[in-house]
């Protein structure tokens, strides 16, 4: 017997209908300075300031009363803990979220203006992660992953479902990889539709873990980065990884000195605030790490919720 997809371009395309009407299209830039066919995906400029309520809030409504009555739980670097934040005030629900000690201040008061719980544990995403699923258990509350979920994805994947409405021609897309959502979302989206297009991820060398199950590498993981919301482990049946595998042609690795270029880039060129994680795939080539090739190149800025102090450090 075959093995259902555990996602198909059907469950992207009635994630878009769920969440028009609460979302709009992010709009697509052109950006002369990476390359002569570049353009941004600008997911800083969404609801939250990162592409992360897309996935939230389409997991929440696909749950039945039931579920979303028991209370929300999830853990997060930042983003994601945001876009539950927010989908949970949309739909009326309760929400907590485990978040990292260090994560940045813009990030938790995020997460209380919209009115959600930060619960600060754990010296990274992984301890953070742990407690969740902990409190989930005890307190019988529905957790929903950043990365591990259909529907999350499904959500993400939205965002491919757009680039190609904004740019039908693109070549290759380029992608921040952490838990794999964001990048197998799209990556479904548009091989479904447009096999042709080059998807390529892009993970921080010093937090390569996606880029070491993809090239089943074994380079050193110090799980920290300016790249925040990415580095972190990734569960072992994570329906991310096969989704990646299939889809993804190729992961890619950019340095902390790359990303620190990158944001000042971005504010200096483009006029846009981009967290580390957003500006890896601007990273990238600036970098040079990809060749210089003319091809039609769309670039996802992940997001922009980034310290005040940490953009006056780097500028």
């Amino acid at each position: 017997m075959t093995t259902p997809e555990p996602l198909t371009l059907a469950d992207i395309a009635l994630a878009r209908y769920r969440l028009a009407p609460y979302l709009t299209p992010t709009p697509v830039e052109a950006a002369p300075g990476l390359g002569e066919c570049v353009w941004l995906k600008l997911e800083n400029v969404n609801q939250t300031h990162s592409f992360k309520i897309r996935g939230a809030l389409n997991a929440m409504l696909a749950l039945d009363d039931a579920a979303r009555a028991r209370g929300i739980i999830a853990a997060s670097s930042g983003n994601h803990a945001q876009g539950i934040a927010c989908a949970a005030r949309l739909l009326g629900v309760q929400a907590r979220i485990v978040m990292s000690v260090h994560t940045v201040r813009r990030k938790i008061d995020g997460v209380r203006r919209w009115g959600g719980e930060p619960i600060l544990y754990g010296e990274g995403y992984t301890e953070a992660e742990h407690e969740a699923r902990r409190q989930q258990h005890a307190d019988g509350l529905t957790y929903i992953s950043p990365y591990n979920d259909a529907q999350v994805i499904a959500g993400q994947g939205t965002i491919g479902l757009e680039i190609l409405d904004a740019l039908p021609d693109v070549e290759r897309v380029i992608v921040p990889v952490g838990g794999g959502g964001l990048i197998s979302g799209i990556a479904l989206a548009i091989k479904s539709l447009k096999p042709s297009v080059e998807v390529i991820g892009v993970n921080p060398l010093l937090a390569p873990t996606m880029y070491n199950i993809y090239h089943d590498s074994d380079l050193p993981d110090l799980a920290y980065s300016i790249a925040d919301a990415l580095p972190g482990d990734i569960e072992a049946d994570s329906i991310t990884l096969p989704l990646t595998k299939r889809y993804v042609d190729d992961m890619k690795l950019t340095s902390e000195d790359e990303i620190k270029h990158a944001m000042r880039w971005l504010v200096e060129t483009q006029g846009w605030l981009v967290e580390g994680g957003g500006a890896v795939g601007a990273a990238l080539l600036l970098a040079g790490h990809l060749p210089d090739d003319g091809k039609r190149t769309c670039v996802v800025i992940s997001g922009g919720n980034v310290d005040a102090a940490l953009i006056k450090q780097l500028l």
